[in-house]
């Protein structure tokens, strides 16, 4: 079994692989790096083969999405640890052993996030994980470095080690034998979110997720989705109310809910009058999914649930109302969350 596997799910993406797999193999001494291909239909593969034959590649039969796609792919994988990697990831030298040194060191701690700067800014934290993730009552996640639209600059106000609540798909550590233990991402996820539900599902377990800042990485980000594309809304709203009907504590379920989609309703109205009716049409329609998908995921929740799965009780409320556009506002606003 191999220590590390590094891989790398890809999907019509020769020209991403093209430019990051040189700084994956240059920094990854001693990992095994793969490919998993999720039925591309352009030539990444053969690409792959001819200019990187120390790679291995795995081919899923379809395009799953980011959860089956991983799902399909590390059945075939045999390391210890996993470290799923986008395709539009710069990693930089020594990114892997403050990791390792990380899972050897704490035997609890299941899922590893590094700290994740803008590839085309690279001062700044980057919009899909930044320094490490949280969430509110209501579902909505934030990071350090990134509250909503509000992205910080990396002053080494993160140069830390600590624990979070969720790790960023973009670039994410976990054991092999707690990823299988939970199943895996849930496919009907498709993708987004996927990797919060997982860590949610881990701290029902247990498990501890931890941020460490000396392994450093740059993602473009929005390279496959971009952040204003209706597909990403419609995924985003539908996957956080079956997140929250999974892994929310019994007591206030369906309160905890009901409110989730008043604030959904006030977000579709929002988009209606900047005249993005396509978004306001994508939360409707995640909102008549959610309803099908309802019963099927109440039956998929656990016997216990953490009750203090949130770090803050609304931050929307926080940031649109209060204006506390920043991580150290809102930390300083409620010394509950961990640090």
């Amino acid at each position: 079994m191999d220590k590390i596997a590094v891989v790398i799910l890809n999907w019509n993406g020769v020209k991403l692989l093209e430019q990051f797999l040189p700084s994956v193999i240059q920094f990854s001494d001693g990992a095994t790096i793969y490919v998993a291909d999720n039925y591309s239909t352009d030539n990444s593969v053969e690409f792959v083969q001819q200019n990187f034959p120390t790679i291995k590649i795995v081919k899923n039969s379809g395009n799953y999405g980011f959860a089956k796609g991983y799902n399909d792919a590390l059945k075939h994988i045999d390391a210890e640890i996993y470290a799923l990697v986008n395709s539009d990831i710069e990693v930089t030298e020594n990114w892997l052993n403050p990791i390792l040194e990380t899972f050897e060191s704490e035997k609890q701690t299941a899922i590893i996030q590094p700290k994740i700067l803008d590839f085309k800014n690279k001062e700044y934290f980057e919009y899909a994980g930044g320094a490490g993730g949280f969430i509110d009552k209501y579902g909505f996640p934030f990071c350090r470095g990134r509250i909503f639209d509000t992205v910080e600059k990396d002053s080494g106000q993160y140069n830390d080690n600590c624990e979070l609540f969720w790790a960023s798909g973009a670039c994410f550590f976990i054991r092999k034998e707690i990823y299988h233990e939970l199943g895996g991402f849930d496919e009907s996820f498709f993708a987004h979110q996927e990797e919060i539900d997982l860590c949610w599902r881990a701290t029902n377990e247990g498990h501890i997720i931890k941020y460490n800042s000396q392994s450093v990485v740059y993602h473009v980000g929005g390279a496959t989705l971009q952040q204003g594309n209706p597909r990403k809304t419609f995924l985003n709203f539908r996957n956080s109310l079956l997140m929250l009907v999974k892994n929310l504590p019994k007591k206030g379920l369906f309160f905890t809910i009901f409110f989730r989609m008043v604030l959904d309703g006030i977000a579709g109205i929002r988009f209606l009058t900047q005249g993005k009716f396509r978004h306001t049409f994508a939360i409707l329609k995640a909102h008549f999914s959610f309803y099908c998908l309802s019963l099927m995921y109440l039956k998929k929740r656990k016997d216990f649930q953490i009750q203090q799965y949130y770090t803050v009780k609304s931050i929307v409320y926080l940031y649109y109302i209060k204006k506390l556009l920043v991580f150290k506002e809102i930390f300083n606003s409620n010394q509950n969350i961990k640090n």
